[in-house]
């Protein structure tokens, strides 16, 4: 054996052995019936400092490309994590005092990703069960019966230990806490998930993300590092330009006579406009004429309704005239994803509105077209182009604990694992080795040969990210970074990602505000009420199947559904918010 090899066996066997030592000093944890903490000789977690001396094996991590085994075990087998570098403006956690625990399974409830054959196999997850010493069954309905599971689950009264996307549940977080269906967590989190506690309150917009309004804290929400880009705009294809001989339009004007042009070189439906899951709208044509989907910000700061606003029916005239120009996709209202993507990659289209991400993957990468982000159209040249879309570092999913969870500790530190900064480097980067080393400054990417790139079932990676990391979760979600469609080689969606955001604003954007049990009731009522109003109005006028004037009815009916009562409800709620 060589010296080098025996000096990293030495190496990891100091690890093992400080994990080790740490395991030995086990203390039981249980829950009692009002879930608090409790010695019950149950299983029971280890390590009661983190202040273990740790072996630096930076100089033998950062910069390496050709790891040995044993230094991969090193990385992934244990919690030292002194190859990692401090790469944000606030100091990622590493509280690890909590683990490994022993003998304890959880049972975990979370929507189906049609990508993920099985998640009890995934492969980031066993790795945090080797690091955490818990298990997880995690229980996953058919995609596309996740409402109706979410229901027949709640309503059977048998509930899992932990529940992603809570936010299901009929009036919100809150009001599932109020049931009695989700633990408020207020007393035990800084307690039981010091992780997430620290990185939370590191930044004010995390801590004001993450609190309710009276200063609860009920759940573990994905929060990142920044706020995240804007990630969904208009696109088009770089061969519509050439053949157009026109520059990338910004006003609305100007994109109409792109549109039309692109229809006369053979473009025959230019405009991908949308599809039954909602592109229609997007506040990215409607935004020009301040008709923003849902709920904004006027220029007083206070609650709006983007339908209802002054020019609403220039906006419904103008894509009337459009649809009847035939410059839209014959069936944006009714296309699914796959229709959508087949009509996007043929030579159908010229332009599209989507995700740049997405359209890397399903153009680019697949077929070979080259395309450019435009930012939201304006009415007149000059204008500020404008989102409602900001993401006030808060992302990801959200996770609850239930008030049956038999082991709530546990619970919570797994959990919390994913704010550490190892949690950080797995649930973001995958595996250490075959799909990411660490560069010399101590941040982990994907090399041109990891299996994110490469996948061994052939795999592209707009499907393969969902199986070599968690791409939505409760965690620290470093997008930016660790997102394959947007740092591969020669990729430029990050590009346009950055650019939208830089150049675009978004003072109407509406923050995550909450609602309290008896709100989010009645506002889920007239939400819904509004929002297939909204719907039926919008397309058929759209559609030429009603006049552009039927939008003074619409609006009557609107008013007679309860608006102003719509809008009290979220001004009350954003009053709220702004003083957390």
């Amino acid at each position: 054996m060589s010296n080098t090899a025996k000096r990293f066996l030495n190496i990891l066997a100091s690890s093992i052995l400080v994990v080790s030592v740490l395991s030995a000093c086990t203390n039981n944890a249980g829950n009692s019936a009002n879930n608090e903490p409790t010695n019950n000789g149950n299983a029971t977690k280890v390590n009661e400092s983190s202040n273990a001396p740790v072996t630096d094996i930076s100089s033998d991590i950062r910069g390496n490309t050709e790891p040995t085994q044993e230094q991969i075990d090193m990385v992934n087998n244990t919690l030292n994590d002194t190859y990692l570098g401090d790469v944000f403006d606030e100091v990622i956690p590493n509280d690890y005092s909590a683990y490994p625990f022993k003998d304890v399974t959880l049972d975990v409830w979370l929507p189906a990703n049609s990508d993920i054959p099985d998640m009890n196999n995934h492969a980031v997850q066993k790795q945090v069960e080797k690091l955490t010493g818990i298990k997880v069954n995690f229980i996953t309905p058919p995609v596309g019966q996740e409402a109706d599971a979410f229901t027949l689950m709640i309503s059977s009264g048998e509930l899992p230990d932990i529940i992603i996307e809570p936010n299901r549940y009929p009036g919100g977080l809150e009001a599932g806490v109020q049931d009695g269906a989700f633990l408020d967590m207020s007393d035990l989190m800084e307690k039981h998930a010091p992780n997430y506690t620290a990185w939370r309150n590191s930044d004010d917009t995390r801590r004001k993300t993450t609190v309710t309004d009276d200063g609860k804290l009920l759940g573990f929400f994905g929060i990142a590092p920044y706020s995240e880009w804007t990630w969904f705009g208009m696109l088009i294809k770089q061969e519509a330009l050439d053949k157009t001989g026109m520059e990338v339009p910004t006003t609305m004007d100007e994109w109409h006579a792109f549109l039309t042009k692109a229809k006369e070189v053979g473009y025959s439906e230019p405009l991908n406009y949308g599809s039954n899951y909602g592109q229609v709208f997007t506040g990215i044509i409607n935004g020009a004429y301040g008709v923003w989907d849902w709920t904004f910000l006027d220029e007083n700061g206070k609650a709006a309704w983007g339908p209802a606003q002054p020019k609403a029916k220039e906006y419904l005239a103008t894509m009337q005239q459009w649809n009847k120009e035939g410059l839209l996709n014959r069936d944006w209202a009714t296309a699914d994803f796959n229709q959508r993507m087949s009509s996007a990659i043929s030579s159908k289209t010229a332009a599209m509105m989507d995700s740049p991400d997405t359209m890397w993957s399903f153009w680019k990468q697949q077929n070979n077209i080259d395309f450019v982000g435009a930012l939201n159209p304006v009415l007149n040249e000059g204008d500020k182009s404008a989102t409602t879309y900001k993401n006030f570092k808060r992302t990801g999913n959200i996770a609850a604990i239930t008030t049956q969870a038999e082991n709530v500790e546990a619970a919570m530190a797994w959990l919390d694992f994913n704010y550490t900064k190892k949690g950080w480097e797995l649930l973001n980067y995958g595996e250490y080795g075959s799909v990411h080393l660490i560069d010399d400054k101590g941040m982990p990417y994907y090399p041109a040969n990891s299996n994110m790139y490469n996948d061994p079932e052939g795999r592209p990676v707009s499907v393969a990210l969902n199986n070599y990391r968690r791409h939505s979760w409760p965690n620290i979600r470093d997008e930016h970074n660790s997102n394959p469609l947007i740092v591969a080689e020669g990729s430029y969606s990050g590009d346009i990602r950055k650019l939208w955001t830089e150049s675009m604003d978004t003072s109407m954007a509406m923050p995550p505000i909450s609602f309290t049990k008896e709100e989010a009731s009645r506002e889920a009522e007239l939400g819904n009420q509004l929002s297939t109003l909204r719907g039926e109005y919008f397309a058929k006028i759209i559609m030429g199947e009603m006049p552009v004037d039927a939008y003074d009815k619409f609006l009557t009916e609107a008013k007679k559904i309860g608006l102003d009562e719509f809008l009290s409800i979220h001004q009350s709620a954003l009053d709220r918010y702004n003083n957390r």
